[in-house]
Order: structure tokens, then sequence, then C-alpha cells
């Protein structure tokens, strides 16, 4: 019986308050409360669905209450400055401070174990300078390209209109033209709320080439050419993964398909909208080059380039070499760290699919160095880069500029509730739900992502200034020590198998990646001889 004790008691104490009406309000409400909670207990012993409440009615539901109050009790009472995952208090509160134009210094020392690896730091310089350039920025076009575009060195990464609602979309917009960096639309296309905050846009084209589809899913060239020809749109980006689930596709239930996500994405109201894992435009590096000449040529000679996660080294390898054959180069490579991100995935994906931001990093500027093809196609990279460490960092191993996606939603306000698959976020940002999103002032909002991304980049150029240089572009490998065991220290050039300028073309076979490229075609994405 000790099973049912709490129901027990809670019947005994409706009873006695049902004894004690006529005494006043406080048995009446006595009576009323427990009764009700009398009843979810009957209701406990006859359902099917949890075996515990049958077993245990009321007492089990302690259990229930914990499982999901436990994110919140483990991020505010339990976890230290530096333990939290996704992203640790210490992160977090640094985002909140730069969106607030408040000080983010801390006192008293690092949190950091600075002694243990994989810890990593600039290596400042006795000769260090104050840099006066407030919006470093790097141009975007490789040659033949009409309109190239001048980008800063920190911009919104891709985030959907349909995973974010119409008011975040909007606050970014507005934030990021207010800022002069650009908006990266996610593959959801361009939306109304992308138009009306009136930021530089990068049209992300991913698989289910929403925004200039046909009717079976089939790329549209014109409507791609009415899309790209908006004056807002700067780039265009064609998705060929994402490090939250690289080579998975994703859906968009038709439930979630408002009015407005129709309109953007080129679609019915309430039609379930299918990514698949791969485009269907292009099948091998050499198509996906002619893909990229005609995409160009639509969009009138605007920069054309690709997002991924890295995979399948050879593959990354292969772009290479089919921009070297076709002669038709990427304007610009991105660079997904296969940490996760915005998108909701399977734990399979996010934790053991795709190349970390770093290793993928190193890889595509190894492809690009090596065959001489850095100078014409930029970098970028995107990841969990929220600090200016963590930027300096990126752009001293190759980046020409870094992105981020929870960055500038924790500017928005986020509080790493964990709901962003469930359109229940608590702060109106993942939600497609009007009452939720009401909450979400796009005037204030807005000042804080342009207000995180302007105190970032400031914090950015004294990390860079320390070094001793003036633009980001200066940074080098050498500059970012890593520690490789708690005795052992190289600096980054040392630290990883950095390539030469053409080292691939002139001698490929004295590489690390000597395998990999034998296994590289033009022709296909599958390795040589498969």
């Amino acid at each position: 019986m000790s099973r049912y004790s709490v129901l027990i008691i809670v019947a005994l104490v409706c009873a006695a308050g049902v004894y004690f009406w006529p005494t006043g309000p406080v048995a009446q409400s006595v009576a009323i409360i427990a009764g009700l909670v009398t009843l979810l207990g009957i209701t406990d012993l006859f359902q099917r669905r949890h075996t515990l409440w049958r077993n245990y009615p009321l007492l089990s539901r302690v259990r229930w209450l914990a499982e999901e109050m436990r994110p919140f009790l483990r991020s505010y009472i339990v976890e230290s400055e530096t333990e939290g995952k996704p992203f640790n208090h210490e992160d977090r509160s640094m985002m909140y401070r730069r969106a607030k134009d408040v000080t983010s210094v801390e006192p008293f020392g690092s949190h950091v174990e600075i002694d243990r690896p994989p810890y990593e730091w600039l290596a400042h310089s006795m000769g260090a300078v104050h840099c006066d350039d407030t919006d470093p920025r790097v141009m975007v076009g490789a040659p033949g390209t009409s309109q190239p575009y001048s980008a800063s060195i920190f911009n919104i990464s891709a985030m959907s209109f349909g995973s974010l609602g119409a008011h975040a979309i909007e606050a970014l917009s507005t934030g990021a033209k207010a800022g002069g960096f650009y908006h990266d639309t996610g593959e959801g296309s361009v939306s109304r709320y992308h138009r009306k905050g009136g930021a530089d846009l990068v049209w992300e084209l991913g698989s289910g080439y929403f925004g200039c589809r046909n009717k079976d899913g089939s790329f549209d060239p014109e409507r791609f050419k009415d899309v790209a020809s908006d004056p807002q749109v700067k780039m265009i980006e064609i998705k060929l993964s994402q490090g939250a689930k690289p080579g998975h596709g994703g859906v968009l239930p038709g439930a979630k398909v408002t009015a407005a996500i129709a309109e953007a994405r080129g679609i019915e109201v309430g039609e379930t909208c299918v990514s698949p894992p791969a485009h269907s435009a292009f099948s091998t590096p050499a198509e996906m080059m002619e893909f990229v000449a005609k995409l160009r040529e639509l969009s009138g000679g605007k920069p054309v380039g690709a997002k991924f996660a890295v995979g399948n080294r050879w593959e990354v390898l292969a772009l290479c070499k089919a921009m070297l054959k076709t002669g038709v180069l990427l304007d610009f490579m991105v660079v997904d760290g296969g940490e996760g991100g915005t998108g909701a995935a399977p734990a399979e994906f996010l934790d053991h699919v795709g190349s970390p931001l770093r290793q993928g990093l190193v890889l595509t500027r190894n492809a690009l160095v090596g065959t001489g093809l850095k100078d014409e196609v930029r970098l970028a990279c995107s990841g969990k880069q929220v600090s200016a460490f963590a930027i300096a960092s990126s752009m001293a191993l190759g980046a020409d500029w870094v992105n981020t996606a929870r960055g500038f939603m924790f500017s928005l306000g986020c509080i790493q509730s964990l709901n962003c698959h469930n359109n229940r976020c608590p702060t109106g940002i993942a939600t497609q739900d009007p009452a939720r999103q009401h909450g979400l002032d796009v005037r204030d909002k807005a000042v804080r992502v342009a207000n995180f991304h302007r105190n970032t980049v400031k914090a950015l150029m004294e990390v860079v200034g320390a070094a001793g240089c003036k633009h980001p572009g200066e940074l080098t490998p050498r500059h970012i020590m890593h520690r490789v065991t708690e005795d052992i220290v190289r600096p980054a050039d040392e630290a990883y198998d950095l390539l030469h300028r053409g080292q691939l073309l002139a001698d490929a076979a004295g590489t690390h990646l000597a395998s990999e490229w034998a296994m590289a075609q033009a022709d296909s994405f599958k390795p040589e001889g498969f």
C-alpha cells in the first residue's frame, strides 16, 4: 500500500476539507485543491501510457517534474562558470553583456583550466598597436565576378524563417542593417521579414531550392533570377550540408507552414517541406561548378559560394580539382562545424557525424592553399564562434571572416532552454507561436543585435592589436599557441600539418593528404577507383 500512500493522504485531506466545508473559505479551498489532485491520482491509476504513474500515482510525477526542471536547475544552480553545454555560463554572460552594451570584463582571474589541453592562447607582441579600424571588412568575389561584395568579418550565420519566428528574423535583419553586416537567410529563402529589416542578405540555397523551386522540388532558374535580383541579396550560398546534421536533409512539418513561410519558400500553406540529403541540380563536383556559373549569370554577377561541414576529406579536394579543371571558381567557401547548431538533429548526428570546426577549417584551408586557390576563393567558418579569441584563432588559421548563429540568438535573449525544436521557445525566438513571439520586441532586440556585433568586433580588434597587427587578416598560425599536452606547447603552424601555397600541385605525394588527393576526382564525389 505504500505505493499509494501519497494518493491516500491527499484523498484524506480532501475528505477533511469536505467535512469542515461549512467552517469557511480555507476548508473549501483545501477541499477543492485536494479533490483535483485526487482526481489526477485516480487518472494515473487507470491510464496505460506510463507504468510509473500507474504504480506510484502522484508520487512518480515528482520525477517527471524533476526531469522538466533539470536543465534549469543545472544551469542556474549546479554548473560552474565553465561547465555548461552547449554554451557555458561565462560565454552566455559575455554575450548578454555585449548585447546590452555593458562592460564584459571579468574580475579576479580566469576560470579556464589553462594547464590542460586543448587550451589555446594568443601570442601577444611587445610591439602591440592600437587599431583604429572599427569595421574591418573583406572583399568577396573571384575574378570575373561583376558584383563583388565587401563583407564584415563577423556576420549572422544561416537560420531559416520557419526555424526562427517572424519577430526574431526581423530583429536580426534590422540589427544587421544598423551594424553594417550581413544576415544569412538559411535555406528557408528570403522572407518578407528579412526584407523588412533591410539588411544585406546572403541567400542560402539548399537542396529543397526553396524560393526557386518547381512543383516537383527541382530548381527553377526563372524564380531564382527573380529573387536574386533583389538589391538586398548580395551573395548566393549553396548549402551542401550543415554542421547540426550533415548529409541528413530536413523536414518542416506542414502544420508549421504558415502563409508567410509558404510565400518565402514557394510552397502551399500546410505543405510539408522536405529537404533531400543531396542536390538534384548537380551530382558531381564539375557539374556543381557549372551550376555555380549558372547562378552567377542568373544573379547578374553576384558572388556564389558553398557551405558545408567537412566529411570525406577527398570531397573537399575534389571541389578544388573541379575548379581547376573547369576554370569556374567558387567566390567563397563556408566551413560549418560538426558541433551542431540551431537546427535540431538526431543525437548521433550532433555528437558523431561531421568534422569539428577546427579540423574542418584546417582541411579546407590546406585544400585551397595547396591548390593555389586561396588568394581568389575566400574562406569563412561558422560554429560556436562567439568570442573575440575564437574569431581571431579561426582567422589566424585561414578564415577570412566568421559567422555565428547562436551568438546572435543569445543577443536576442535566448536562454538556452533547449526547446528550439518543439515550438515552445520561451523567449519567442525559435517558435511560430504568435503568443510567444509577442514578447520579443523587434526594435529593442535589433539594438542588442547591433550592440553584440559592434562590441565583439571591438574586442577582436583589441586582441588583434595585442598581437601587433592592424587587421585580422594579418594574423597567422604562429600567433596561436596550442597546448598539445600538459608539458608540450606548439604554435599552430607546428601543431597542425599546414601546407604551403601550391604544394598539392607540386608535390602532393610528399604531403599528409597524398592518399586523399589521389582519391579526389573532379567528375565524381566518389573516390578514384570506387
